[in-house]
């Protein structure tokens, strides 16, 4: 065989290998969404490779949230803007259609709330049935929107709250009757309440651009603070 007769049997060769491995690749990502980064991303989506670059997306642009929750089967009612200057809300919806929360009625953007549904339904729940032995029926608010500075003083940064862009929980209704809470089962005697507590605060790190609980200040001993801010070097998780 010549040696342009080899050079073009090799070409062939590689030409074939390629075309097997993109269709493989290909196949594999259609069975491997969260992997892919041009698959739609629902809110029941495992984690995989491109999970961080669609919670980026969804809390950046409301209009690729809200579709990713019509997506996910998840109703929602937007509401109007409200407020001026910082605190300005211009993404607002209810919060409770899906979402079981006390109390009732609290909106918030729509980062917020897939980021509330996901954390619930995908991290919180099996950890409960994992550590309590029950599922967790309601979530205990201490509220999303509100205009004010970080620490509530006159002068510093904006609290994620003052555009609704956030949610503070403060405690967890079990199936069995049992309330699981921040202030005191974080730090209390009994060790399956605070591993719950633990393993729930960390498990919102992946679903929240902030997440903030007892240890991170006096301020957050009674509640885990969780937003949807856009950063661009990741969560910020304490």
């Amino acid at each position: 065989m010549s040696s342009l007769a080899r050079n073009f049997s090799l070409i062939a060769l590689l030409l074939i290998t390629a075309g097997a491995l993109w269709a493989f690749g290909k196949a594999w990502l259609a069975d491997h969404p969260e992997h892919d980064p041009a698959a739609p991303f629902t809110l029941t989506q495992r984690d995989g490779w491109a999970t961080d670059r669609k919670l980026t997306a969804l809390r950046s642009d409301p209009a690729v949230c809200r579709a990713v929750l019509v997506r996910s089967g998840v109703s929602f009612t937007k509401l109007n803007p409200i407020g001026e200057g910082t605190c300005r809300r211009a993404d607002r919806m209810t919060l409770d259609d899906g979402l079981p929360l006390r109390p009732r009625g609290a909106d918030a953007t729509c980062a917020v709330k897939a980021g509330t549904v996901r954390w619930l339904q995908q991290r919180v729940q099996p950890v409960a049935i994992r550590i309590l032995g029950s599922r967790v029926t309601s979530l205990e608010h201490l509220g999303t929107g509100s205009c004010r500075r970080i620490g509530g003083g006159e002068t510093g940064t904006w609290s994620e709250h003052a555009m609704g862009n956030a949610i503070d929980i403060a405690a967890f209704r079990l199936a069995d009757g049992r309330r699981i809470s921040v202030l005191d089962d974080w730090s209390g005697q009994d060790r399956e309440r605070r591993a719950f507590l633990r393993a729930a605060h960390a498990a919102a790190c992946r679903d929240f651009g902030t997440v903030l609980g007892p240890e991170y200040n006096t301020a957050h001993r009674d509640h885990f603070h969780l937003d949807q801010a856009l950063r661009g070097w990741g969560t910020f998780c304490r």
